[in-house]
């Protein structure tokens, strides 16, 4: 080999092995994100309760405000870190959880009914919600927990080979184009809805409050 064709395999090296180790240091990262996204979500009775308790009005809007900000922001990062699951070139090469993009595509619809419907004022929207957040999270910490970190354990080879991505190409190629048409429909509906329905209902609302003001 010439110094230049030496130094290509070095740089390949490095780069295919850093690319290895953040995508795999991002997947042993989500359930621990995962279970706190659940766990902010679920608490949402304790936090009204305690929310009756405060005196002030200014704690218990801080307080409110507080759980909003982390509850809402953990649910985020979850769902940015879940994306990194549409890249085929990833789910084929790095082993990782074999319904992740279905896990990643769920909370996306667990976030669809919370950005357009207020699940903490409407119960029945708030299951559907909570619903929708507790099958994704199964699906990703069961493939992540008895697949991708039980592999030194002989006894479950069989269940780790079928939810390992890598090496169950013939349903990862399925699981991955229906999340990303799933990931198409759902942004379409947010997009229909919000950049397109939103700006008919300002203008409505306008016209309603200048008509009021005439």
């Amino acid at each position: 080999m010439t110094p230049d064709e030496v130094t290509k395999a070095i740089v390949q090296a490095i780069l295919h092995g850093g690319e290895q180790w953040v995508v795999s240091t991002i997947a042993a990262t989500l359930p621990s994100l995962w279970a706190f996204t659940a766990i902010m979500h679920l608490s949402r009775p304790y936090m009204l309760r305690t929310i009756k308790k405060l005196s002030l009005r200014f704690g218990a809007d801080v307080w409110w405000l507080s759980y909003v900000l982390v509850r809402d922001g953990v649910m985020l990062i979850t769902f940015a870190l879940s994306l990194i699951f549409l890249f085929p070139n990833l789910v084929t090469t790095i082993p990782l959880p074999l319904t992740a993009p279905l896990a990643g595509l769920l909370l996306f619809a667990s976030l669809y009914v919370k950005l357009l419907y207020d699940s903490d004022d409407d119960f029945q929207t708030y299951r559907v919600s909570t619903a929708f957040l507790a099958v994704g999270a199964a699906f990703y910490l069961i493939p992540q927990i008895f697949a991708i970190e039980t592999t030194s354990q002989g006894w479950l080879s069989g269940v780790a080979s079928f939810l390992t991505s890598t090496s169950n190409p013939t349903w990862m190629g399925p699981i991955l184009i229906v999340s990303m048409l799933g990931y198409a429909a759902i942004g379409g509906l947010i997009f229909q809805q919000v950049a397109i329905r939103g700006r008919r209902f300002g203008q409505r609302s306008e016209v309603s409050e200048a008509a009021k003001a005439a």
